[in-house]
């Protein structure tokens, strides 16, 4: 196999905005802070934590304390109120029988991996990158490339996909310099994701069946 395919995880691989929000909600209400409707906080997935809390006004001491009741919370309810996308499954599977794959998200490596594992598809990434294992995060390089690293592989960039959502991946794709890939499956907007790279498609099964047919 002489091809790499990174996919996102939220809003490319999985729906998980009620853990998400449900996990915030429960940090506003026990903090007395302003509560948020789900499709005010669903714009700012995608992001880190920190930044979505300073995005969501709230001060810079107490974040790192919000940081933590969130995860605590999220942790707990994230595979009950996390499911997969359509067609993710299928897409995995396919791209696993002709490329190598990975993960690069901005959510922690731990809760990704119970979530690959709870849906039975940790078996088929060889890599997974999250917020903790990098100093920058996405639309920074450093994560595209720690998980090329981690894979060790002798391959070109022009045969490195990232498939995402937003256009936090497409320009961390782009900063890497590898092919950015966008799915409307998720939070990004057509039109911002044709800003930034020439590839979208409805999901990540069209996505992987295109990349597929560039190396038949």
């Amino acid at each position: 196999m002489d091809t790499i395919i990174l996919f996102d995880m939220d809003g490319t691989l999985i729906d998980s905005t009620d853990a998400i929000y449900k996990s915030f909600s429960k940090v506003f209400i026990d903090n007395n802070m302003p509560e948020l409707s789900k499709k005010e906080v669903s714009k700012f997935i995608g992001y880190t934590l920190n930044d979505m809390f300073k995005f969501f006004g709230a001060k810079e001491e107490c974040i790192p304390r919000y940081c933590d009741e969130y995860k605590s919370h999220y942790i707990k309810i994230c595979n009950q109120y996390t499911h997969l996308i359509t067609n993710a499954r299928d897409s995995i599977i396919l791209a696993s029988s002709f490329a190598h794959l990975g993960i690069v998200t901005t959510k922690s490596s731990r809760s990704s991996k119970e979530l690959l594992a709870n849906f039975g598809i940790d078996k088929y990434f060889k890599t997974i990158i999250g917020r903790e294992d990098v100093n920058h995060t996405k639309p920074h390089k450093e994560p595209i490339l720690k998980a090329l690293d981690s894979l060790n592989l002798n391959i070109d960039k022009n045969k490195t996909y990232m498939i995402g959502d937003t256009i936090l991946d497409l320009n961390a794709a782009k900063n890497a310099g590898v092919v950015g890939i966008g799915v409307l499956s998720g939070y990004g907007t057509l039109k911002d994701l044709n800003n930034i790279s020439p590839y979208t498609f409805k999901d990540t099964l069209e996505a992987v069946s295109f990349i597929k047919t560039l190396h038949q």
